[in-house]
This record gives C-alpha cells, structure tokens and sequence, in this order.
C-alpha cells in the first residue's frame, strides 16, 4: 500500500516555508511530491534548494486546482492520494488514523480529517470542517460550518460519519476511484470541484467520510482571499455547473429555483456595498448560461451512474440559518 501526500503549489514559497516542515515531520514514511501549478515567484527554486528529498512535479500552466491536480497524479503511482493545500499544518498519524479506517471499509473511497483553523485553533476552519454536505438546493455547508459561521471545537463533533463531500484542503482518495471517476472536472477551475467529484463518486456507489480522530489545521485563503470577488464568482458558477451535471431530475426545475436564491445573495451583496460581488454573482450565471451545451454533453455521459445518495440533507439552509435562527450543525440535526 503505498500514500502519496500532494501538495499543489501556486506561487506559494511562503507557505512552503511555513507549513512543510510539519508535513515532514509527521508523515512518515509516506512520500511526500509537491506539483507546482507554473509559479511566477521562487517556489520551485526554494524547494530544489532546501528540499531536494521531495520529488517535484512542474505543470507547464497554472490550470487551477482542478486542472493541476488532474495533470500531477496522471504522474503519480500511488495506491491513496492525499491532497494537501500548502497552508495546512498537520499533526502526529494525521494519515494512517484515515488510511487504516479507509483500509477497513472499501465503499470507502474518500475521507477527510477535522479540519481546524490555524489562526483561531479552538475553532472548524471554513473549508470543510468536520465534513461537508449540501441541502436539497444544493447549497453547501460543513458540520462545524454554515455559510461563514464557524463554530467552536468543543469534541461535539469528534464521532465518524458518512458525509457528502470531502474537502479538497485535505482529501484522502484512493487513486482507482479518482481515474475510474474522471478526476475532477477542469472546467471548474477552483472551488466546488471536490463536491462535484464526491457527487460523481457517490453515484458509483462509493461513499464518502470523515474521521476526526485525524486533525489537521488550515490557514484558509491561502491561494485566493475568502473575500475575492473572483471567488464569489466561482462559487457561484460552479455550483450551477455541479447541479447541471448531476442533478437527478428536471434540471431547469432547480436552476430557475437557484435563479431566485442567487439573486437574493447578489441583492444581500449589493445592499451590503459590496457590488463587486454582485457583479461576481451575475457573471456567474451568464457563464453558466454559456456553457449549457457543453454541461449537458457531460449530464448525458453520466446519466447511467446515479445511485439513490442518503448524504443529501433535505433541509433549506437558507431558510433555516438566516430566518430560523439556526447557527450550528447541532441546531439543524
């Protein structure tokens, strides 16, 4: 059994710096590969300096998260991928507390640690806490996490669960299911492309976990600031394209739904000042509209492999946080 810890790295040598000392110290004796995503500043010259023991994977463009990872593990043989963002730090069996879990269950084919903040460590981190989900609008929201309301770690959610989706911050993934699965969808560029992957694997009848029992720190933002507005833009592009592909039902139905509740967000935006965003959100769509065929090309390749899915909580998150009052995952369940 052979783990491949892959850090996809794009023009982040201060993070290198930061952050990769933990990751050797505590990942013993599984190997460790670093794919840069065509750095314009010095990270590939700092590694083959101060790190020569660690393999090097040089993409020739910056294609984004999804596009780079897909382009490094075609290189990389290995029986798991973990894929790490370079702003983690992680602590002592962080990978074989998961691996062995994941050995013991084969539906199993990707799992997540609790992932916490590296500036406030009593507190989840945004990008996937103790595991992610999606509502039946296909909003997502992490246990630990709704929308940008993080909660405290007090142990509450330390038990192992099945979830939807696995955060691509730290994602364990056995390799067979990635490649059988496609890899994630390049056209995503960055964001949602792990939830769009988890969905397609779960639709092969593969399921998805977190196990607490490995806890890892995230500093969050490291590549693309949370307040970005080419962020909003992705988030909300992209999640269109995930319904699009692989909603199970009549996709115009749901889309003229999101049409509305995105409208809002970009009308919460605008009220708030901040029109960037709310530019972000209508560019979105446009973007989506764009892309119809193409998105039903891929609907139509995966038509065949839709499984019934448990992990789709049929709630309104919206609803539920904004006019219910319910702040936590505790207060949803």
């Amino acid at each position: 059994m052979k783990v491949a810890i892959v850090i996809l790295n794009y023009n982040g040598k201060a993070h290198l710096e930061h952050y990769l000392p933990s990751v050797i110290e505590h990942s013993a004796p599984h190997e460790i590969i670093v794919a840069d995503n065509a750095s314009t500043d010095d990270s590939v010259d700092f590694l083959k300096k101060n790190y020569p023991q660690i393999p090097l994977i040089i993409n020739g463009a910056n294609g984004g998260f999804a596009k780079g990872y897909n382009d490094a593990l075609a290189k990389v043989k290995a029986d798991y991928y973990v894929l790490l963002n370079s702003d983690v730090e992680v602590t002592s069996n962080w990978v074989d507390a998961i691996v062995e879990r994941m050995e013991s269950n084969p539906k199993v084919v990707a799992a997540q640690p609790k992932i916490l903040s590296y500036t406030e460590k009593n507190k989840f981190e945004h990008a996937g806490a103790a595991g992610g989900f999606i509502d039946k609008n296909y909003y997502p929201f992490c246990r630990g996490r709704i929308f940008s309301s993080a909660e405290e770690d007090h142990g509450q959610y330390d038990s192992e669960l099945q979830i939807f989706w696995a955060t691509g911050a730290c994602m364990f993934i056995r390799a067979k299911a990635f490649h059988d699965a496609g890899g994630f969808d390049a056209d995503f560029f960055a964001h949602m492309e792990e939830i769009d992957l988890c969905w397609r694997l779960q639709n092969m009848g593969h399921e998805i976990w977190c196990y607490p029992s490995s806890t890892v720190y995230h500093l969050g933002g490291g590549t693309l600031n949370y307040m970005s507005p080419f962020k909003t833009f992705l988030n909300f592009r992209n999640n269109l394209y995930m319904i699009h592909k692989n909603h199970d039902g009549f996709v115009l139905g749901i889309i003229l739904k999101r049409l509305v509740l995105d409208g809002i967000a970009g009308a919460k935006f605008f009220f708030g000042g901040q029109f960037k965003h709310t530019w972000a959100v209508l560019k979105a769509h446009f973007a989506y509209y764009g892309q119809i065929g193409k998105l039903n090309k891929k609907r139509k390749a995966i038509a065949g492999q839709k499984s019934e899915i448990s992990t789709i909580r049929p709630i309104n998150i919206v609803v539920s946080f904004f006019l219910r009052g319910k702040k936590t995952y505790s207060d949803l369940e």
